[in-house]
């Protein structure tokens, strides 16, 4: 449909000015070759009118079809015999006796065609008489006529500019407020309806003051200052609380105040954005963890069979076999795969800090909480996986919460009294014997269970010698680029040696002994026996006094943090091998950068 159609009534009122204006018949016709607006139809006799809406649009069309071709006027005193009619089919009775067009142009583009045409020769003399004032007259018409279709352009652009503006604010997961210099709401997009509970048609047109009287629109437009990142508080249509972090953006244009735009998310939005954006690690694979012995075919399969499940898993292995790495491979093959993975080292954070980092806490909760609270890692789990590492080394307090999180399925707040349901499933892992803690009093035996649905024991390298040279070959692919190496290889002995060790600390010791392989193999040249760790060819355990007491301090407490982990248990045993207090061990690991 052209343009001109869809002012069709305005446009026939154009033919009827200029038909008395001039005294001829008009025709206007658009681009697709309709008439939109005529005066030539009572002109005709009875007997031309019968057949004009066809044999008369037809004999025009040539003439048309010039005029979109050359887009440049036209006066037409041989109508029939001209050139221009040679494929006409009405040539020889040809109801015209002359005619002037005139092209309706914009911008280079022709939107239809203005035709002044005789049908007597009265007409005829007139056209042919007035050519050149006529002409000029049908100019401005067609000029007119090229403003009102530019005018329907920028609508349409206008609406559809709108329409694509609306989706995109719509779709955002941000809330988005937008108000007038007045403080009256002009735009209130889908996700600010979700989080304050308003629907937009109730909104709109309305004060902000009236519908969200604690929106900081008010405070920047009565300031005139934009504002950023303020954490505040408002409440939803059922008067719950919502805790938010807040922009307002003042609109100006040339200094004169349009109105303002506030974005707003909620805390626990913004933190599973910010993990989602440093922990995803969607490389992990099952067909990635490296091994193909049959132990480790068995528990990638196990691991493979489980992943969509939602039931809690406990994974447990030595220290450095790859438990995360499993977790992570579980979590990606599961149905939860676009949503949160979150790891948490139960031993790295200290206890006071461990129950508000998983359940979160209320504002004024404890000395030192931020004033808007703060959600927990459950929360921001929410559909997607937590991963609780070192699970043996989780306070006994914290033990019951976490089992009541499993039971419910909900969480509370330090300080707070409502559940918030949750949707999250539970990975624990292990280095420990946990039935033995749970005979000491240390680990209970209710939350065993819980977590103990689906046991998932990932095999020692010892288990697994065979593996060792796939290994080998990965880690010096892994760590020749970074040392700056061209590593063509790893010698026959030197696998040897790699597959005789026992490897107390697994993998990630393996990976240790490789990285300090490369550093003292030659440019260009294969990793030999002599390249290797010189502890590698002692069949003792790096870890006896007999092999430590020759190492430098930092090599003593690096070998032995491989060999039996980083968990609180492990740091206790490393500083009791040594001789020296815990904290003492804390302050030599930090000093020596391990």
């Amino acid at each position: 449909m052209g343009y001109l159609y869809e002012i069709q009534t305005e446009v026939q009122h154009f033919a009827e000015v200029i038909s008395e204006a001039l005294s001829v018949e008009t025709e206007i016709i658009d681009e697709n070759m309709a008439v939109v607006g005529s005066t030539s139809y009572n002109a005709l006799d009875y007997e031309a009118r019968q057949s004009y809406p066809t044999e008369w649009s037809n004999s025009n069309a040539q003439i048309s079809k010039h005029l979109f071709e050359t887009k440049r006027p036209l006066v037409l005193a041989d109508p029939g015999i001209n050139p221009l009619c040679r494929d006409c089919t009405e040539r020889n009775q040809c109801y015209y006796k002359a005619g002037l067009y005139y092209p309706i142009l914009l911008k280079g583009t022709c939107y239809g065609v203005i035709s002044l045409v005789a049908f007597n020769e009265q007409q005829r003399e007139n056209i042919m008489k007035n050519s050149f004032s006529f002409m000029k007259f049908t100019r401005k018409m067609a000029e007119i006529l090229a403003s009102k279709v530019q005018e329907l352009i920028v609508r349409e652009e206008l609406s559809s500019t709108n329409e694509y503006l609306k989706t995109i604010i719509s779709s955002v997961h941000e809330g988005i407020i937008a108000c007038n210099p007045e403080g009256i709401i002009t735009c209130f997009n889908v996700t600010a309806e979700e989080k304050l509970g308003i629907e937009s048609g109730a909104a709109l047109g309305r004060q902000i003051s009236e519908i969200v009287p604690e929106s900081l629109l008010s405070a920047a437009l009565k300031s005139q200052r934009s504002i950023y990142e303020n954490s505040v508080e408002y409440h939803n249509a059922e008067g719950t609380a919502v805790h938010l972090v807040s922009n307002i953006t003042l609109v100006k244009k040339e200094g004169r105040l349009l109105g303002a735009v506030e974005s707003f998310n909620t805390d626990e939005s913004l933190f599973r954005i910010a993990h989602r954006l440093l922990n995803t690690d969607t490389s992990a694979s099952f067909q990635k963890i490296i091994g193909d012995s049959l132990v480790m075919r068995e528990a990638k399969g196990r691991a493979s069979a489980i992943a969509k499940s939602p039931s809690t898993v406990l994974i447990t292995g030595e220290s450095g076999t790859g438990k995360e790495l499993f977790a992570r491979a579980i979590h990606n093959s599961s149905l939860r795969s676009e949503n949160p993975f979150i790891p948490v080292n139960c031993s790295a954070i200290p206890d006071p800090l461990l129950e508000s980092e998983l359940f979160g806490y209320d504002g004024g909760a404890f000395t030192g909480a931020k004033a808007s609270g703060k959600p927990g890692i459950f929360e921001m789990a929410e559909k997607g996986t937590i991963f609780l590492d070192e699970i043996g080394d989780m306070p006994l307090n914290l033990q019951v919460k976490l089992l009541r999180v499993l039971q419910e399925k909900a969480v509370q707040h330090v300080g707070g009294t409502k559940n918030i349901d949750i949707d999250v499933r539970v990975i624990a892992a292990t280095n420990q014997n946990l039935m033995a803690k749970i005979e000491k009093g240390e680990f209970r035996k209710d939350l065993f269970y819980r977590l103990n649905v689906i046991p998932l024991v990932i095999p020692s390298l010892r288990e697994r010698s065979q593996d060792i040279p796939a290994l080998a070959a990965f880690l010096c692919d892994k760590y020749a680029p970074i040392l700056n190496r061209r590593i063509t290889g790893i010698s026959e002995e030197a696998l040897r040696i790699l597959c005789e060790y026992q490897w107390p600390g697994n993998v990630r010791e393996l990976e240790n002994a490789i990285e300090y392989a490369i550093n003292y193999t030659f440019d260009g040249e294969i990793i030999t026996a002599g390249s290797l760790p010189a502890w590698l060819s002692q069949q003792t355990n790096p870890s006896s006094p007999l092999s430590i007491e020759k190492m430098s301090e930092r090599e003593k407490i690096k070998s032995l943090l491989i060999t039996s982990g980083t968990s609180l248990e492990a740091k206790k045993q490393i500083a009791e091998i040594l001789g020296v207090s815990l904290a003492t061990l804390y302050r030599k690991i930090k000093k020596y950068d391990l």
